[in-house]
This record gives C-alpha cells, sequence and structure tokens, in this order.
C-alpha cells in the first residue's frame, strides 16, 4: 500500500531544511529520490509523535488530551469517596436542609420577625434545623455556613459536623464569598472566592464538610441581553474551577447555577436559557477535568418569570424541567437537589412532585436543597410570638420536611393551583372579586 499524500506545506522546518541542503539533483530519479527520502522521514516522526504521551508536546491534539480527563490526577480512593458521598446526596426520598446563610442574611431575617441577630440566636436556631426529632429521617444532607461548622451542640457538646454524621445526614459547607457585579454586563454578576478556595476547603475538610456548594446567580432580562454569553461563561468556568479545586481537596462539589424567577419571560424563554447555562456548565466541568460521577447538581425549578403575563399548569412546568434535564444533564451525574429559590413550599413541592411522576425512565434523582421554602414559615411563628420558640418551630419543620420528602418520591399531590403559574393580574383580579 502507498502512503497517502502529504498536503503541500506538511513536511516540518527541519524536514525542509535537510531537503535544502542536498544539492539540486540533474536527473528527474534524483528528485524522486530526495522526495521519498523527505517522506520516509515525515511518516517516522508522525509514528513517533503517535506514540508519545500528550505531554511530550505542548500544541495541537495533544493539548487537548490533557482536559476531558475526568479527574485522572485523583486517587482511586478519593475518587470512590467523592462518588459515594454523591450517592449519599442522591438518597431517593431524602433532600438538603440548606442553612448556609451568612450571618448579615439570617441577621436581617431574624431582624424582620423581632429577633435579635447574635452568634448564639444563630447557633441554637440551626442547632434546631439539625436535631428535631426525626427530621434525619427526611435529610441526606445540611449546607452550613462556614460560622456554623465551628459551633456545637448543647445536647452533647459535639461539632455540628460531627452531631449531623452521627444522625447520617451528610454534613457541608458554603465556600464562596461575595458577588461582584462584571463592569458593562448590565449589573449581571460573578461570585467571588476561588483564590483562597483551596486553602478553605483544607480547613473545611479537617472540621468535618464531606461536601461544598457554590452559587452562581444568574438572570434573565431579555430587554438587556442577559445573560451574555459572557456572563454564562464566566460563571460556568467559575463553577468548574471551584469543584476542581473541591475534589482535589477532598470535598464533593455541589454546583448551583441559580437563575432568578425575577422577569417577565415566557416558560419557553426559561426553557432556553436554562439549556444554554446547563450545557455551558457540563461543558466546562469536562473540560477542566471534574470527575463528573462525584458531583451534584443544584439548580433552579425552570419557572416563567415571576411577571409573566401567560398563564402555566405545573404539569407544564414541571415537563419544562424534565425537558431540560433530558437535553443535558450527564448520565454520569446521580442527581439534582433542586433550590427554592424564593417559591414558597406549597408551589416548590407541587412542582419537584409532578416532576418526578413525569420523568419516566431518566436515571437522576430529584430532590430538594431548600433554605427559605423551609424556614421562612418557622420563623412566621416567631413574629407571632416575638421569641426564637424553638420547640413550637420544630414540630412545624418537622411536617414541611414530610411534604418535602414526599414531592422527592412524587407522592405529594399538590392542592388546587399549587404550582401553577399564575399572572400577577389575574391574582389581583381574584383578590377584588
Amino acid at each position: 500500500l502507498r502512503p497517502a499524500p502529504i498536503p503541500s506545506g506538511a513536511v516540518g522546518s527541519r524536514e525542509r531544511s535537510d531537503v535544502a541542503r542536498r544539492k539540486p539533483a540533474a536527473t528527474s530519479t534524483s528528485k524522486s529520490s530526495a522526495s521519498a527520502s523527505a517522506l520516509s522521514l515525515s511518516c517516522s516522526r508522525r509514528v513517533m509523535r503517535c506514540r508519545a504521551s500528550p505531554a511530550a508536546y505542548p500544541e495541537g491534539i495533544g493539548a487537548g488530551l490533557r482536559t476531558c480527563h475526568g479527574g485522572a490526577h485523583l486517587s482511586a480512593s478519593t475518587k470512590a469517596e467523592l462518588e459515594r458521598v454523591a450517592s449519599l446526596i442522591a438518597t431517593p426520598g431524602k433532600g438538603i436542609t440548606a442553612c448556609d446563610e451568612g450571618p448579615a442574611t439570617i441577621g436581617g431575617r431574624f431582624e424582620a420577625v423581632g429577633l435579635k441577630n447574635s452568634e448564639e440566636a444563630r447557633r441554637s436556631y440551626r442547632q434546631m434545623l439539625f436535631e428535631a426529632a426525626g427530621s434525619n429521617e427526611y435529610l441526606c444532607g445540611a449546607i452550613l455556613d462556614p460560622e456554623t461548622l465551628y459551633q456545637r451542640s448543647s445536647t452533647d457538646g459535639a461539632l455540628f459536623p460531627e452531631k449531623l454524621s452521627s444522625l447520617g445526614v451528610v454534613p457541608g459547607v458554603k465556600p464562596h464569598l461575595k458577588v461582584y457585579a462584571l463592569p458593562g454586563q448590565s449589573g449581571a454578576t460573578v461570585m467571588q472566592g476561588l483564590d483562597s478556595l483551596a486553602m478553605r476547603c483544607e480547613e473545611y475538610a479537617e472540621a468535618g464538610a464531606k461536601f461544598a456548594k457554590w452559587r452562581s446567580p444568574l438572570v434573565i432580562d431579555v430587554a438587556a441581553g442577559q445573560p451574555s454569553a459572557l456572563t454564562v461563561q464566566a460563571n460556568m468556568d467559575d463553577l468548574a474551577r471551584y469543584a476542581l479545586i473541591c475534589q482535589d481537596k477532598g470535598l464533593m462539589p455541589i454546583v448551583e447555577p441559580d437563575i432568578s424567577l425575577q422577569g417577565c419571560h415566557d416558560l419557553e424563554t426559561a426553557v432556553m436559557v436554562n439549556v444554554q447555562v446547563q450545557s455551558a456548565l457540563y461543558k466546562a466541568m469536562l473540560d477542566h477535568g471534574v470527575f463528573m460521577e462525584g458531583a451534584t447538581l443544584k439548580p433552579n425549578i425552570v419557572n416563567p418569570g415571576r411577571d409573566c403575563a401567560k398563564p402555566y399548569t405545573v404539569d407544564e412546568i414541571a415537563k419544562a424541567n424534565v425537558d431540560v434535564l433530558k437535553r443535558c444533564f450527564p448520565v454520569a451525574m446521580k442527581g439534582a437537589n433542586f433550590l427554592s429559590g424564593g417559591q414558597s413550599l406549597a408551589d416548590a413541592s407541587a412542582r419537584l412532585s409532578v416532576m418526578n411522576q413525569v420523568k419516566g425512565s431518566a436515571p437522576w434523582n430529584l430532590s430538594f436543597s431548600w433554605s427559605a421554602a423551609l424556614q421562612l414559615p418557622l420563623l412566621a411563628l416567631a413574629k407571632e410570638t416575638g421569641t426564637l420558640c424553638l420547640e413550637e418551630m420544630s414540630h412545624l419543620y418537622l411536617e414541611e420536611l414530610k411534604v418535602a420528602a414526599a414531592a422527592a418520591r412524587g407522592d405529594h399531590v399538590p392542592q388546587g393551583a399549587e404550582g401553577s403559574h399564575v399572572p400577577t393580574n389575574a391574582v389581583k383580579a381574584n383578590v377584588s372579586a
């Protein structure tokens, strides 16, 4: 068999120099011999390059082989532990209690209902969220603020990560810092904290955290052209690099692309944007070499904008969410724990439950990772009493978790219009009537 002809310019500079140094041939036989020699040299170099390690040369295909390596730098034991934690978070019928608000955020919620914002108030409140009798039957994980990671239970003096682990609840931590507005992007933001992330992850892992969660907030603003390609890529690259660093330090990463409810966009636009965002996320994670089997997704529930004038049923919203996942969510990842993102417990539970009813043979566990949906009704009790009424809160909290867990199994039955999108004007008209 004759070797395939080499395109013009394919012979390397050294080969061209070797040929150029030869004396010009006087006959066609000499020219043919010189061409054959150059061809033989080029082919041999190609064979050597094919046999070489990707690290042996810095450009071209070889450089690409150093991406999408799926955590090749991780030890087998590290991979096994990351996948074990991801599997625990994907326990059917259980979800995550998100208690990762910083002191200022939870303090704002306290002050809104007349409670004093102190470290002890935050500690005792969160102890109730972790230790309410029977709550571990419905929880697989808890996301802690770094402050809470180092606080202790008054029950037995154990640090909260140790206490949660003893209850069969996996402790995690929020490592991101503050949002930063990208200049020239109409207010679109990125999250800060990557520069010091490796060091903090080491500290959090030593304190008992088994996973981390990083949120990248996005807003659909059609008039402003947001989220732009730059906004999406910057945020998804950040999530991928965060995940890579977490895994290197032994923490299972939860990635949270959080598209806000605000806006007037319809459900169809929301589906399109969510597919764009999630596709960019998974591509970035793969390019960075993230071990996908040892990572978890925390997405927003795909919804029309809060001010959308078009109504949608809970079935239409649930189908839209499953459609987004089917179009781009890797089967290597075991599950998605949806955030509530300003939805009430009734609406979020209705949508999650119907998602589980219509997902068919989709392989993922679909569950919850809720903060406000669970906690705002608890704090409303404090507003009524003027005190941090932990016993009453714990009873209501348990009832809420039962609803959330039923939704994670697809067993919760929505009542009336729960989970549907009812335009604001229609709500006002019904109230007036």
